[in-house]
């Protein structure tokens, strides 16, 4: 049975209740001298392959970018940033989020689209970026120093799964001690107690409402009182008391109030979560109603979900005219201009996406929805060396990125260039952490027979480079 899709409750998302101090204790940091920060990171990638290879992993660019923009402006606030941080979606209706060892912070779609403001949204994301500040994960994952990574792994994904459903903990959690499970499930109270004040510092230092943090929890308190057989499932599976509440507000209390307007990127990207949630044509009676009836101040959201909708109906004419008014009122929003690329790719006009595209990169070089979509206008089109000019530049800032890596794999095909081709991939492969399949790409384009002296070199040098790195991983696993 896979489990890897069930993480809707995990363990490292926990809000236990617990009472609240600023007298937090030594809790020392054991971690270090038994995993290393190069081996957290690593269980990470490896719990992530599985997660990316889940159908709820969401592979949107303009959400996968907001969220990361969102959750650095909090990391830039953060004590003791160590990690890289990753943040990711998984498309899931629950309320939720969760940390993994080694950064990674999983955010579910329905978090962002319930979330009545963007610092509540915050508020959550500097709670999990709390947990890994503090290295909470890493310190439970040093009390198994005896098992090796590839175990943790899969104590960490059986954890995540049993969370799902305690009906589901015994099956899930078959291979490890059920002592240790319980362990893991439960953060302590003083994690949590030091979770909750690094995140509401955060909060107050990124510029966001603390204030969110205790309006969040009450809001989901009030949910489960009124629909306790279906209340969120945050509720469910991480108890809201009163105490922990007011313990959250008291923390608040005594700092300066101010009002934080949300940003015009959180309101489009709740838009397009919800057009994504809907038929196209439930998409487009519901934008349509919010515009006619006047039911927001700001009618740029509302817009851009319509013009979604009506994409996903292929509906081009409407969409193109929507397109055009949106366009006029929000003409600096790189989440509009892509979508503007996408209804002329959409609507039969190439030349005029590769147009709009042209003067949208200059403006927004390091976005990567409009990067995409231009590489693969470009290639549309039959221009290859161009697409393929485009990803080298945005390889210069993104050499972690795999899609970029496939669409310069695709441009490498259109040329015939077979060795640069599986090269591109192989790249793609490391991105991912798959190292075994970026091996057999190197092997394949080695054997394509082209490619000059200095490419064959590189190819053979960087076979040999991932071969050490893939030995020396399964020599870690095994210990």
């Amino acid at each position: 049975m896979r489990v890897w899709p069930l993480f809707a409750y995990a363990w490292f998302a926990a809000w236990l209740p617990g009472a609240l101090a600023d007298d937090l204790p030594e809790l020392g940091d054991v971690s270090r001298t038994t995993i290393t920060a190069q081996q957290e990171r690593q269980l990470g990638e490896d719990i992530m392959r599985q997660i990316r290879a889940s159908p709820r992993f969401l592979d949107d660019p303009e959400v996968t970018d907001y969220i990361n923009a969102l959750g650095y402006s909090l990391v830039a606030h953060a004590p003791n940033v160590e990690q890289q941080f990753e943040f990711f979606v998984l498309n899931d209706k629950s309320i939720n989020a969760f940390a993994l060892p080694g950064g990674f912070v999983c955010v579910y779609t329905g978090l962002i689209v319930t979330a009545q403001s963007e610092s509540e949204l915050a508020a959550v994301l500097a709670h999990e970026i709390g947990h890994v500040s503090q290295r909470h994960i890493a310190r439970f994952f040093a009390q198994q120093k005896q098992a090796g990574i590839a175990s943790m792994a899969a104590l960490a994904l059986a954890i995540l799964a049993a969370r799902s459903s305690p009906d589901l903990a015994q099956a899930a959690v078959a291979g490890a001690q059920y002592a240790t499970y319980q362990t893991a499930v439960n953060f302590t109270r003083d994690n949590e107690r030091e979770a909750d004040r690094v995140g509401v510092q955060i909060l107050e230092k990124a510029g966001f409402d603390p204030r969110a943090m205790p309006a969040f929890l009450e809001r989901l308190q009030r949910s489960y009182r009124l629909y306790e057989t279906n209340a969120p499932s945050y509720s469910r599976t991480h108890p809201l008391t009163y105490e922990r509440i007011a313990d959250v507000e008291s923390r608040v209390q005594g700092l300066p109030y101010k009002q934080v307007p949300d940003s015009l990127d959180f309101q489009l990207i709740r838009a397009r979560l919800e057009a994504r949630e809907m038929s196209p044509r439930d998409g487009v009676v519901f934008f349509d109603d919010i515009l006619t009836q006047k039911k927001t101040v700001n009618d740029v959201p509302a817009r851009y979900g319509l013009v979604m909708s009506l994409m996903r109906l292929k509906d081009y004419r409407r969409a193109t005219q929507e397109m055009g008014m949106l366009l006029t009122q929000a003409p600096d929003s790189s989440i509009v201009v892509a979508l503007a690329g996408r209804v002329k790719v959409g609507s039969g006009d190439l030349r005029g996406a590769l147009e709009l595209y042209a003067v949208a990169i200059k403006r927004f070089p390091h976005n990567r929805a409009i990067t995409y979509d231009y590489a693969r206008a470009l290639l549309d089109g039959r221009r290859p060396k161009e697409a393929l000019q485009l990803i080298s530049r945005a390889l210069e800032y993104s050499r972690s990125d795999p899609h970029l890596y496939e669409l310069q794999a695709e441009c490498f095909a259109s040329l015939g260039e077979k060795l640069q081709q599986h090269r591109s991939l192989a790249e793609a492969y490391v991105a991912l952490g798959s190292l075994p399949a970026a091996i057999d790409q190197l092997q394949i384009g080695l054997k394509a027979g082209d490619g000059d002296f200095y490419q064959l070199s590189s190819a053979e040098a960087r076979l040999k480079e991932l071969r050490v790195l893939d030995a020396e991983r399964r020599k870690e696993q095994r210990q």
